[in-house]
């Protein structure tokens, strides 16, 4: 038996300010350890209590007594929760809450407990009427707190920034009312008021002043820095505790002073303290913060660290290194350099000191080393700001962090958080503020802050500030200086839209034309544009909003085109493949059809054309960065590529650049050395047909409204300087407000640190939204990432199933869309389409995006969920579109940034759409702090700026490439014509110019231009003359590469480096086999062509390892604990996270490295080859986005690796190019065995290549007879009949290469003096029909037989079928193929390599006597 004995029932309560009894609940539980299961059989369980308490407890011992409901008392808190949390609405909604709550039980069942009269409760048996008297008197109260908006006419009840940071933080509703009353307006409170105010909390307020506890009391009010201000004082002077407010003002310093309490119930009073005054003061910093009031805001966050690490403010920073510092030493430094405030620049100062000398001022002899040690270790940055002013009236400060501390695990953890603000230091109001997180990774690399503050007149100085979140005395102040920064004036302009009537098709005056549009007649953009754009070639800039019908205005520029030079072709640039595909799909379809069977192509990553379809074209559909890639060759490279085969270049009479405003974005320098090249080609070839000739190339340019469309305009060629009439011909800027279909813009904005937790609380909105706005049309839905999108579609469809609704989105039978379901692949996308909901993100396949933009354009779904891409992308109308969040994550920082406001703009100009729609809403969701600044700004036209200068040596080295520049004057010339230069005159402060003087700027481009050509030759590219202003430049072939391959200027160099290392691995490796075994492996027919697996795996891992490590791949996004992911990844692939395993057979590495964004891509492609499961969905878009651009850098590495021929092991070099590029097209490793790659065994890849040790290649089995070949297969792969015979068909489609004859010769180079050898070869190509008809790449290559140098190399394009006879000439240096043929000389190595196709290579050994 187990005896239970409670002795005594009364405990000690610090929130309620005294003893309390235990309650009945306790008792029982407590009484019910007595006797338990399986122990014992009985138990007994005594209670020793007061006399008064003894018939209580008896009682409900012995007669159970229902537990009440306490839930009234804190109503208004728990209203406010579920408001915040987007639970409720409205009053309605906080009714049908309050139902679900054990109150509304207990009230139902127990009705004169809670003052509910019996007739009451007969006439409302649901007490609908209560429920809502509470509901109501509680928003009221809210209301008057500030804590939330409440619209008593309407019912509506929203939160408000108090009530957000109250939910947050667990702050009563009494709290507030008393900070509101006792901060007001008052923005110069002390320290001592603030810690006063929180001290006045209402969680404070049950604490009871003890006779006893007075003289504690007193000697605790004695030892602390602030003095209490009470309602009298005593004989010394010193303040009286009179009520719980002082007491708490005392404790609340005792804590952070650790004084020694030797009362009972101090000691709990204080652990009580500890609990909230932190909280609560966070709670009150937040409130101050987003008021903008930064001296209270500094004074909280002081006070809350404080709280946190029980050291004041005015302390050593030092302090917190617990241990570390004895405290004799820690006093001494304190009175030697610590003051108020600059903690840190106090003890940062003593770093200039010489150890000794810091120890002497501890009085810690052999400490200083150890101080100066610690001092590293406090967080700090090294700031530096640029003021960019934007308008006359607004700057942005773009701001740099560099860390500037030593990270220690120990005192830093896994990461420090930090806040961000600047201020107004006369004014004293934060214009900006952010918290941001700062990683042990991330510690050793900078990062920016851009923020936006306006300036009213003389504005005050400006500070940024930067302030730890955890580290007491751990704050920065950075001046800003604004004095010298010359603001840009204001000169919009604005068209005026005219009142003419709209202009019918006919004006077209031609049949075949007319027949291109189902209407028949213009809108009035289109008609007041239509003179300029159909009967004069003066360039064009059109500003106007989404859907103005700008397309149509790029088409009768077209139109115009083709009619007076049919054989020009026009260039249509779209800023994504998405916008792209729609394009072509649309000309496709109507120009591309009868009668004008135009020819339009697309280019874009996706696609590849020859040069012969592109010189037959008509319209081509461009992205930004194949355009610049082709038009870089318009006059050839210096290499002596053929300027004919870029001749259609200069064949373009039409430049159509969409979204021209998108210059100013990350993609516009791309735009601007597009649009600055075309006019520099137009320039050229009209100085070729003499003074009178006329430019070549018409621009025309569609953008929404611009601040500075002037500037923009002259850019692309439209005068603006002259007095003629002709002045501004082309140049319209419509205002945002001139839409075809008038938009009503909702902005809301929500709370949250976290971006998950906040795109929910916006799902609900998002559903009121649509019941609202469109309950019975369409809506379109913008989200930053594909499970985003998946979670909002599913939140929608549960808000519907609540409301009684589930198929409310659903616009057609349910057998129908189960139908269409039937054939969806994606699984999430599969389940919302029978609710009425559709997805669409780049994860999808583009069958299932097709369906889903079908459905939602016949309206049989009535709600399309995207990413953001989908704004540029589709014309799908909505009747409201909604922007659920305005940032996204950036790869480049690692954090979520801020949509541009073009963007947005673009999102909402989705929303009704002409031909659709007469009125249109659009509701933007974004966070709280930029609510203010979307409706401020959403419709204010910012000016366009050039972003070049940050790719400048991208573009100057492509022109360097190509010949257009060869001297710094010649790159000067170049930067007259980019917007980037009209920029520097216009805005001077925002690039880093003095002034907008023509000598400051000259100044300034020719600066810029001298460290863009010691940047091109630090990196390789150039080869220029120093200190020379007239130098000449010369391209080198990593330039050649640069320009070529569209690489970054600092990635060659990286490639040659692989290259060397390359050529070092392959030898180290070939040199591990025999002589004899590599002289037997060599034939003198051409036979098949293998390679020890090893040296594939190591060369082949080197080379791609070398690619992901380049530049290109700094920006690959590596997101929130991804780092997990790959690292679990890893553990699953054949190489590891680097080439560690691969060259010492071991895995070891830094756990670090798995935060890089290269060797995430170095994964990626590893299980891409391999074939492994991806962790995540996310990883799939990641690894094709990697994998896409692996062929494009291969080809680069291998032109650096050919400009080396004479290095030893250059051949096999290029060899294991080839081998490599045929493991990332076939999907496969080097340990894989290629006939068991053939279509109808793949699954045996793994598994066979353990077992199989046949020897017989697969160029073997392709040159059989097929009757032969089955037999093989059949016994290699033991597969059944049918999967044979597929296996069969797929290899008799491969081609299959036969070299019939073979001459060598060689001659004497009359220029040069060099033997040159000349191999001619004839190949007999056999290729039956493949289903896709693609072309194959066969690459010849010749190498020396002894140190395997590079001696030639060719390459043929297989795109016919059947059999046919090839005769390729090769030609190569004959002395050193004599010199380094082996012991009998005179001999050289053939190989013919495909790109694409694995087993089929073939090498030989020929003899040149």
């Amino acid at each position: 038996m187990t005896a239970v004995i409670i002795k005594g029932t009364e405990v000690y309560n610090p929130e309620k300010g005294g003893a309390v009894d235990l309650s009945i609940l306790d008792v029982q539980q407590i009484f019910g350890r007595a006797g338990r299961p399986q122990f014992d059989s009985s138990g007994e369980a005594t209670l020793i209590t007061s006399y008064d308490a003894y018939q209580r407890y008896i009682t409900k011992l012995v007669r159970a007594v229902p537990i009440e409901s306490n839930f009234i008392k804190q109503l208004p808190d728990h209203l406010n929760a579920e408001i915040v949390g987007g639970t409720v609405s409205t009053i309605q909604e906080a009714v049908q809450w309050l139902g679900y709550t054990y109150l509304h039980i207990r009230m139902l069942g127990n009705p004169l407990a809670y003052g509910i009269k019996p007739e009451e409760k007969n006439d409302d048996p649901t007490l609908v009427s209560r429920r809502r008297e509470l509901i109501v008197h509680a928003a009221k109260h809210l209301s008057a707190t500030k804590m939330i908006a409440y619209a008593q006419a309407s019912g509506n009840l929203s939160a408000r920034e108090m009530g957000r940071t109250a939910a947050h933080f667990y702050v009563q509703s009494e709290s507030v009312a008393t900070f509101n009353e006792q901060m007001g307006s008052n923005k110069n409170l002390s320290n001592a008021s603030l810690v006063h105010t929180i001290a006045s909390a209402s969680e404070f307020q049950n604490m009871k002043v003890r006779q006893e506890e007075l003289e504690e009391l007193e000697k605790i009010a004695g030892n602390c820095p602030l003095e209490i201000r009470g309602a009298g004082l005593d004989d010394r002077g010193r303040g009286l505790v009179t009520s719980a407010t002082d007491k708490a003002f005392l404790l609340i310093q005792a804590y952070i002073s650790k004084e020694r309490i030797t009362s009972f119930t101090l000691i709990s009073d204080v652990n009580y303290i500890s609990a909230n005054a932190g909280r609560i003061a966070r709670a009150l910093f937040e409130m101050c913060l987003k008021q903008g009031d930064a001296g209270s805001a500094m004074k909280l966050l002081r006070i809350a660290k404080s709280v946190d690490n029980r050291i004041w403010w005015f302390q050593t920073p030092l302090r917190q290194f617990e241990g570390e510092i004895r405290d004799n030493a820690l006093l001494h430094l304190e009175k030697a350099v610590s003051s108020e405030y600059s903690g840190l620049a106090s003890v940062t100062s003593l770093l200039d000191l010489h150890p000794n000398e810091v120890g002497s001022l501890c009085h810690w002899n052999k400490g200083g080393e150890k101080v100066q040690s610690l001092i590293r270790m406090l967080p700090q940055f090294e700031v530096e700001c640029r003021v960019l002013p934007v308008t006359g009236s607004i700057l942005k400060f773009h701001v740099t962090l560099s860390p500037a501390f030593v990270w220690h695990g120990r005192w830093h953890g896994g990461g420090q958080s930090f806040w961000f603000w600047i201020e107004n230091t006369e004014s004293k109001r934060i214009y900006h503020h952010e918290q941001f997180t700062l990683t042990k990774a991330k510690s050793a690399s900078s990062f920016a802050i851009d923020a936006m503050a306006p300036i009213f007149g003389e504005s005050g100085q400006f500070v940024v500030k930067i302030i730890s979140d955890s580290w007491v005395g751990v704050e920065q102040v950075v001046p800003i200086s604004i004095e010298e920064s010359q603001l840009p004036k204001q000169d919009e302009v604005l068209t005026k839209l005219q009142d003419l009537t709209p202009l019918p098709t006919s004006a077209l005056q031609n049949a075949a034309y007319e027949k291109l549009y189902p209407f028949h007649a213009f809108n009035p953009i289109q008609t007041q544009l239509f003179h300029v754009l159909y009967h004069t070639d003066s360039p064009v800039l059109l500003g106007a909003p989404t859907g103005s019908g700008k397309t149509i205005v790029a088409e009768l520029a077209l139109l115009r085109m083709k009619k007076l030079r049919p054989s020009s072709i026009c260039v249509y640039i779209a800023p994504l493949k998405a916008l792209a595909r729609e394009r072509l799909k649309d000309w496709q379809r109507r120009l591309g059809a009868p009668p004008l069977n135009w020819n339009v192509l697309e280019l874009s990553g996706d696609t590849h054309h020859d040069l012969s379809r592109l010189e037959r074209s008509d319209v081509l559909v461009c992205t930004p960065e194949k355009w610049d890639l082709l038009s870089r060759g318009w006059r050839g490279f210096q290499t002596g590529d053929a300027v004919k085969e870029k001749s259609f270049v200069k064949r373009v009479g039409l430049l159509v650049i969409d979204e021209v405003h998108l210059l100013g974005e990350e993609r516009g320098a791309v735009l601007e050395a597009i649009v600055s090249r075309t006019r520099f080609i137009s320039r050229t070839l009209q100085q070729s047909k003499g003074p009178k000739g006329e430019e070549e190339t018409r621009i025309v340019g569609l953008s929404t409204s611009l601040a500075n469309a002037v500037d923009l305009g002259a850019w692309i060629g439209i005068e603006t300087e002259s007095t003629c009439t002709s002045n501004r011909q082309g140049l319209f800027n419509f205002s945002q407000y001139v839409r075809p279909i008038p938009i009503a813009v909702h902005v809301q904005g929500f709370s949250g640190k976290h971006y998950c937790p906040r795109m929910a609380t916006m799902n609900k909105p998002c559903y009121a939204a649509i019941k609202d706005y469109a309950p019975t049309k369409p809506t379109l839905i913008f989200v930053a990432s594909r499970r985003q999108t998946r979670l909002t579609a599913i939140d929608l469809i549960s808000y519907a199933a609540s409301d009684e609704q589930p198929m409310s989105f659903l616009d057609c039978s349910q057998d129908y869309i189960e139908s269409v379901a039937e054939n969806i692949r994606d699984e999430s996308l599969r389940h919302t389409l029978t609710f009425g909901i559709g997805l669409h993100h780049a994860g999808l396949t583009s069958a299932d995006r097709e369906v889903v933009e079908r459905l939602f354009l016949e309206g049989r779904i009535r709600v399309l969920v995207a990413t953001a891409t989908l704004a540029w992308g589709l014309n799908l109308p909505g009747r409201l579109c909604i922007v659920k969040g305005t940032e996204y994550f950036d790869g480049k920082s690692s954090r979520y940034v801020d949509y541009p406001l073009t963007d947005v703009l673009q999102m909402i100009g989705r929303a009704g759409r002409p031909g659709f729609d007469t009125q249109a809403f659009a509701v933007v969701m974004a966070t709280e702090d930029k609510k203010n600044f979307y409706k401020k700004f959403l419709y204010t036209s910012f000016p366009v700026e050039s972003c070049l200068q940050e790719k400048l040596c991208e573009n100057i080295n492509a022109e360097i490439a190509s010949g257009t520049i060869s001297t710094t004057v010649d790159a000067l010339g170049y930067l007259s014509w980019t917007f980037f230069a009209r920029r520097v005159k216009a805005n001077p402060s925002y690039y880093g110019a003095k002034s907008s003087d023509d000598d400051d700027v000259e100044e300034f481009l020719f600066s810029t231009v001298k460290d863009t050509l010691a940047q091109l030759d630090e990196s390789g590219c150039i080869v220029t003359q120093p200190n020379d202003d007239t130098a000449q430049v010369k391209s080198t072939p990593l330039s050649i590469a640069a320009a070529s391959y569209y690489l970054s200027h600092r990635t060659p160099k990286q490639m040659q480096f692989g290259v060397k290392e390359g050529r070092r691995i392959v030898l180290k490796y070939l040199e591990e086999e025999t002589n004899s075994k590599v002289s037997d492996s060599l034939k003198t027919t051409l036979s098949s062509f293998e390679r020890s697996p090893g040296i594939d795996e190591v060369a082949s891992g080197w080379l791609l390892y070398t690619l992901c490590s380049t530049h290109e791949f700094d920006e690959h996004p590596v997101r929130h604990n991804e780092e997990h992911l790959n690292e679990e990844l890893s553990r699953s692939l054949m190489w590891g996270p680097d080439m560690t395993m691969l060259l010492s057979g071991r895995r070891s590495y830094n756990v670090e490295i798995f935060q890089d964004p290269h060797t995430k891509c170095f994964l990626l492609v590893q299980a891409y080859l391999q074939r492994a499961k991806l962790p995540i969905t996310d990883y799939v878009n990641d690894t094709m986005s990697v994998v896409d651009n692996i062929p494009r850098l291969l080809a680069a590495m291998e032109f650096i690796a050919g400009q080396d021929k004479e290095q030893p092991g250059s051949f096999e070099l290029l060899t294991q190019f080839s081998r490599t590029r045929q493991f990332v097209a076939t999907k496969s490793t080097p340990q894989s065995d290629p006939v068991l790659l053939l279509v109808g065994a793949p699954e045996l890849t793994v598994n066979k290549q353990k077992t199989s040790n046949h020897t017989i290649s697969l160029r073997e089995i392709r040159a059989m007879p097929r009757a032969t070949a089955v037999n093989t297969i059949s016994q290699l792969t033991r597969l059944d009949k049918k999967r044979v015979d597929v296996a069969i068909t797929t290899l008799f489609r491969l081609p299959l290469v036969n070299l019939n004859k073979c001459a060598v010769s060689h001659h004497i180079n009359k220029v040069t003096g060099k033997a040159v050898g000349k191999l001619e070869m004839h190949l007999q190509m056999e290729r039956q029909r493949d289903k896709a008809d693609n072309e194959v790449s066969l690459t010849i290559l010749l190498g020396s037989y002894h140190q395997k140098m590079l001696l030639g190399q060719s390459s043929i394009r297989i795109d016919r079928l059947g059999k046919f006879d090839v005769v390729r000439t090769v030609e190569f240096d004959w002395n050193r193929a004599n010199a380094d043929g082996g012991a009998e000389g005179g001999r050289m190595i053939i190989r013919l390599l495909f790109d694409n196709i694995r087993g089929l290579d073939a090498e030989m050994l020929i003899s040149l006597a």
